[in-house]
């Protein structure tokens, strides 16, 4: 994450695990401010008390749940980018392959990060630097990628970079609200013919 110097995390016991699946399992299903301490306590067959003298606070768990989820989609992403063929072209559709198959196995509501981002806009709240870390790092990578393709300068890298973001993140939504089939598959082949012209410039 963007800050993960400043990030406070804590060290996981069995318990807190538990703790944690279950909370991630909710959250992302009913939504933040509509799952309390005593449903993941519940769900996750500890005591509330257990919760507090693990995490201290609800919003200690919502860090860790969105910062786990980061971690997880990063190594995912690492992989798909390892896999690609050579070149920027390939690597940039991997990142849209590799949202595909994480939209498969743990997006059925679309991104966890857009989804609390609508509950938690305060930047005070320490989770806020998970979620905004996060998508400022795919820019970062998507304009790195950009500008790695030949004859495309540092503007153009930045302006690319954009561009395959909303790309990105809007197919994310998409996926979310089911409003067409495959939509990660739409904006990857968006992304190609865009990247197809950017290499004949």
């Amino acid at each position: 994450m963007g800050t993960s110097e400043e990030l406070r995390r804590i060290t996981m016991t069995p318990a807190a695990r538990r703790a944690l699946a279950a909370a991630e399992r909710l959250f992302y299903d009913r939504g933040i401010h509509a799952v309390g301490v005593d449903l993941i306590a519940a769900e996750a067959g500890v005591t509330k008390k257990t919760l507090y003298d693990r995490f201290g606070s609800k919003e200690q768990i919502v860090v860790e749940y969105l910062a786990d989820r980061d971690e997880r989609w990063r190594a995912l992403l690492a992989e798909h980018l390892d896999a690609a063929p050579p070149g920027p072209r390939a690597r940039i559709l991997a990142v849209f392959d590799a949202s595909r198959a994480w939209m498969g196995d743990n997006g059925s509501k679309g991104c966890s990060m857009v989804n609390a981002h609508a509950e938690i806009s305060d930047p005070a709240h320490p989770a806020h630097s998970v979620i905004t870390g996060q998508k400022r790092w795919m820019l970062d990578l998507f304009t790195r990628l950009a500008g790695e393709i030949e004859g495309v300068g540092p503007e153009a890298a930045d302006r690319l970079g954009r561009v395959l973001m909303l790309l990105h993140e809007g197919a994310l939504v998409a996926h979310g609200l089911k409003v067409f089939p495959d939509p990660v598959a739409r904006a990857r082949d968006e992304a190609d013919a865009l990247l197809a012209d950017a290499v004949r410039r």
